[in-house]
């Protein structure tokens, strides 16, 4: 994909990414999925979720595609290691695939459409590769919709600059909210939605979340961009780091991340060509 990653590939980032799993990132898909189908996941990364649907469609083929060599190369050799065969990872452009039309049964995207400053052009050239009677499936969190306890102020204030970095970087916090509207402007005739949750309760996922994040508030590109971009300097990065792990050792702790699914099928008698 082109254009800025707000997050970036810090480590903290990955931790996370990887914990991502097709049960429990894609699971308003999963009942649509068939041995034999050829899947494209867009916005792979390091590829936790594409292995888990290449092993749900195999023989099937999967193509993992994302924009960094570096997280390409991480994906295969995950896919290596685990011995899965019918995955392939490469870099590739959400707004101008390396496929030909009608390529494949089902093109998947987590977490993708929110960083892209085009998400309707990306729909359009989802709808462009996938087959007519294939389905194109989207799930994007809603920042502005996250909500947690205790009420920290240092939660606040990065609720506060991560969308005005979001915003300012590339794309849109609260895509959720938007993907059945940009589904229905990309052409598609039939747009199903549903939600999902994630949520971060038990004393080991608090520490987990709240320790990624807390890493992240300093040490990712999300840092970097707050502070270039004048949204934030370090004392106030201190804060939200403090106020992350302040909310993981309470007792009391919960947050929920609200997202937002669509599966996107047909072509609507007007829609763009």
């Amino acid at each position: 994909m082109s254009g800025a990653y707000t997050h970036g590939h810090h480590e903290s980032v990955l931790r996370s990414h990887r914990w991502r799993t097709a049960e429990n990132s894609a699971g308003y898909l999963l009942p649509h999925l068939k041995q034999g189908m050829r899947v494209l996941d867009v916005g792979s990364g390091p590829g936790t979720i594409t292995i888990d649907l290449a092993g749900l469609v195999a023989p099937g083929l999967v193509t993992g595609i994302d924009a960094s060599p570096a997280i390409v190369e991480q994906a295969a050799s995950a896919a290596r290691e685990r011995g899965i065969g019918n995955v392939d990872f490469v870099v590739d452009d959400a707004y101008a695939l390396d496929a030909v039309d009608d390529t494949y049964d089902v093109v998947h995207a987590h977490q993708v459409l929110q960083h892209l400053d085009r998400p309707v052009d990306a729909l359009r050239e989802f709808r462009r590769v996938v087959r007519p009677d294939g389905i194109v499936a989207a799930r994007d969190v809603d920042y502005e919709g996250v909500i947690w306890y205790p009420l920290v102020p240092g939660l606040d204030e990065w609720r506060d600059v991560y969308l005005r970095v979001h915003r300012a970087v590339s794309g849109d916090p609260a895509a959720g909210r938007r993907l059945k509207a940009w589904a229905r402007a990309a052409g598609f005739a039939d747009v199903t939605s549903s939600v999902s949750t994630w949520l971060f309760e038990s004393p080991e996922d608090r520490a987990w979340w709240g320790g990624a994040w807390a890493e992240r508030a300093v040490s990712s590109d999300f840092a970097r961009h707050a502070v270039d971009l004048g949204f934030a300097d370090r004392a106030a990065l201190e804060r939200m780091a403090s106020g992350w792990n302040e909310w993981a050792a309470s007792e009391d702790g919960w947050l929920l991340m609200p997202h937002a699914e669509i599966l996107a099928r047909g072509t609507a008698d007007d829609s763009p060509a």
